[in-house]
């Protein structure tokens, strides 16, 4: 850490909603982290709540006074809390501002979504903030751990004591930082290779499927993965038994068809990108994606919100990104400090936005589906806007509209492109395993059934998201909140810049 002197406070915000063990994992990482590098500079744990269940919040709250009791500084945010906040902001700025925080009333101020209680945590954290030229605010997700190896801290400070940078992001390893609804394609033909070949071993033999197989590549999950910029080079990614010790092939097949059901929780069995060393983990790279649970600002950047929460879409990460892009460019930095991205846990998979857990083993992700592929819509109509056209033109109705037409007639080729090769995989799928007759009435051979009913329950013909997408009137509805939303963007961020200013 040769030539820095000054030691950043670094703030740490963890939005939370109704998922004890992540938040215990990610705060065990924070704690490990501090006791293996010590960092010399002051570390105040923020954890902002968004729980709906009493139960969830009241163990949150646990977790917060372990950790304290530790030596970490953690504080809890609480729901009362964050609406008095609120309030505190002249109601003149706040009429603006619903759509950056929350219009939800005091008795139900819970489940807000990311942005708005990650943009509520920003106030809280700037009234935490001693010396604004000596704080770093970083910002993380619950079901994101600090990967041992890394000395973030202590890094990330001397970057930004190193370059003149406003905003810092890192990528994420581990489970993908995407929707199911975008990786289903790929995960069926992993599904498929992985049954073809293990039906060939016998069941009690020994298991052949601990090879060192190569690692997946950036974005090596996603179906639209041309979409930005990377080409599949494999057909297909060999799974990896994760179990120890001596086991047969029947032992493997039973733990694979068990962990099926988590891909409708964002977890990828044959496409976890894991960490890359560079000689030099301080070297920054221009930025254009924002990764929402992996990115630390200064004073200065606290202006870089997460916006448009109001509408609840994905993608809000890139879409952001590129908006800042054009507003500070290099000032807008990556480095290789990617956090791990852990979706499910042993305990319990949690609360995912968008994904139901319904009776028989029946899981409905219509409401994420639904929600990426309007995501998609707009990030994409930001990208082809800005190849156009500045911010400050964003005003403008008819030229909005124009490219978010051109934008939607690409978004629906590409997702009936998908859609397609999805239940064509599908077909295959199921009709092979109808002629595995040595696996019928199998525990594993229902799991993968039942999977498989699962991917026609949210991808088929009949899948309330895709009646959604096929409908004109719905996506016209739509595509006049993506617009005026863009229309409002600058006129938000004036409002929300003066908070910083007060």
């Amino acid at each position: 850490m040769s030539g820095v002197t000054d030691l950043s406070h670094f703030i740490i915000s963890i939005p939370v909603a109704d998922r004890p063990p992540h938040l215990r994992n990610c705060l065990e990482s924070i704690y490990q982290q501090r006791e293996r590098y010590a960092y010399g500079g002051k570390i105040t744990v923020l954890v902002a709540e968004d729980s709906r269940e009493p139960q969830h919040i009241d163990t949150h709250k646990a977790l917060v006074a372990e950790y304290s009791q530790k030596g970490l500084e953690v504080i809890h945010f609480n729901l009362p809390e964050q609406f008095q906040v609120l309030q505190s902001i002249p109601a003149a700025q706040r009429q603006h501002l619903g759509h950056l925080l929350t219009t939800q009333p005091a008795e139900r101020f819970f489940r807000k979504g990311q942005a708005a209680n990650r943009n509520l945590s920003y106030l809280k954290m700037l009234e935490l903030t001693q010396d604004k030229d000596r704080t770093l605010y970083y910002l993380v997700d619950s079901d994101q751990l600090f990967l041992p190896e890394l000395n973030y801290f202590n890094h990330i400070n001397r970057i930004f004591q190193s370059n003149d940078i406003t905003m810092l992001t890192g990528k994420l390893v581990g489970d993908p930082p995407v929707s199911p609804s975008v990786m289903a394609a790929n995960f069926l033909d992993d599904v498929a290779a992985f049954l073809h070949e293990i039906a060939e071993f016998e069941p009690q033999s020994e298991c052949q499927f601990h090879r060192d197989t190569p690692l997946p590549g950036d974005a090596a999950y996603h179906d639209l993965a041309k979409l930005f910029g990377f080409n599949q080079q494999v057909d297909h990614f060999d799974y990896r038994c994760p179990l120890e010790g001596e086991h047969d092939h029947a032992a493997c097949l039973n733990h694979f068809a068990k962990r099926l059901q988590a891909f409708f929780f964002g977890e990828h069995l044959t496409r976890k990108t894991a960490f890359q060393p560079d000689a030099d983990v301080t070297k920054l790279a221009p930025a254009r994606t924002v990764y929402p649970g992996n990115y630390i600002v200064n004073f200065d950047g606290l202006k870089y919100i997460i916006p448009f929460g109001h509408l609840r879409l994905r993608m809000s990460g890139p879409t952001a990104g590129r908006l800042i892009q054009a507003e500070i460019g290099e000032r807008f930095a990556s480095a290789n400090l990617p956090m791990l991205h852990k979706r499910t846990t042993d305990e319990e998979e949690g609360f995912r936005p968008g994904v139901e857990q319904q009776h028989d083993a029946a899981i409905d992700i219509s409401d994420e589906f639904e929600r990426q592929f309007f995501g998609d819509l707009m990030l994409f109509s930001v990208v082809e806007w800005l190849k156009h056209y500045d911010l400050a033109q964003l005003t403008d109705a008819e030229r909005l509209r124009q490219v978010v037409d051109k934008v939607e007639a690409e978004m629906l080729a590409l997702y009936q492109a998908k859609h397609a090769a999805v239940n064509q995989r599908r077909h295959a799928l199921e009709t092979w395993l109808a002629s595995q007759h040595a696996w019928e009435a199998t525990p594993a051979s229902q799991q993968i059934a039942q999977f498989l009913q699962n991917i026609e329950r949210n991808f088929g013909d009949d899948a309330t998201a895709w009646q959604q997408i096929q409908s004109a009137a719905h996506r016209e509805g739509r595509k006049q909140q993506i617009i005026a939303a863009l229309m409002n963007y600058r006129g938000e961020r004036e409002v929300w810049d003066q908070l910083f200013t007060r």
